[in-house]
């Protein structure tokens, strides 16, 4: 996992942002990624993230010029990284047992309550052979539960009633809630068959020496970095 350390962008950027479309200098996202790529264990492939769920296997099959659309990946060759950009959202990253497989999903609300990790426990558990009980995930920084304040949209999106209290939502303000995106994730994954998850204690907002914030700078300076999770199985 990446933090906003290291790289070379100015200003609200500062310093490794690694997302490449976000209003950055392009030549400081190259060589923020160069450093990034340089300190991993595999060679990194970045998505078009859209909040939806699909599941790109990596490597690709075939060869492209475009950055492939998807929010989860997911391979079973080594030195391959699966990698998930956010600034808020949640990275998820999971491995099966004995290097057989690594997977790596963005879980926004939006993609999280639309089966994003669903989706990509499915895929990694068919191309390793193994049930979901197996696997180990991990979650990274993520806007946290003091911070992540929704609407009724969100309420509805996950299938809870407003009148009905739930564990991961806080009543906040008229109108509003306090919704616990990590802990979202974490039940989702149980109701999977994990039984080993790490992580999601980070709050991206408010720890902003170390982390980008999507919600924290564009009311201030319109945009944010990115920062990036990446898994991978090592070249033996």
């Amino acid at each position: 996992m990446s933090t906003r350390a290291g790289g070379v962008s100015r200003g609200v950027f500062e310093s490794l942002n690694l997302g490449s479309a976000v209003g950055d200098d392009p030549l400081a996202v190259a060589e923020n990624r160069r450093r990034y790529a340089a300190a991993l264990g595999g060679t990194p492939v970045f998505l078009r993230q859209v909040h939806g769920v699909r599941a790109l296997r990596l490597p690709l099959t075939e060869p492209s010029d475009s950055v492939p659309e998807a929010d989860a990946c997911w391979t079973t060759d080594p030195g391959v990284a699966c990698v998930i950009q956010v600034a808020d959202c949640l990275p998820v990253l999971f491995a099966a047992p004995g290097g057989l497989g690594v997977a790596a999903a963005h879980a926004g609300w939006r993609g999280l309550s639309a089966g994003v990790l669903e989706t990509t426990v499915s895929a990694l558990c068919q191309a390793a052979g193994c049930p979901a009980a197996e696997l180990e995930a991990w979650l990274g920084p993520c806007i946290g539960p003091r911070q992540f304040e929704v609407g009724a949209d969100v309420l509805a999106g996950f299938g809870v009633s407003q009148a009905t209290p739930h564990g991961r939502f806080k009543s906040h303000t008229a109108g509003k809630w306090l919704a616990d995106l990590a802990g979202l994730a974490r039940d989702r994954l149980a109701a999977l068959g994990l039984e080993r998850i790490e992580g999601g204690t980070w709050c991206t907002v408010e720890e902003a020496s170390r982390f980008f914030s999507f919600r924290r700078d564009r009311p201030r300076h319109g945009n944010s970095g990115r920062m990036a999770a990446a898994i991978w199985i090592e070249r033996r």
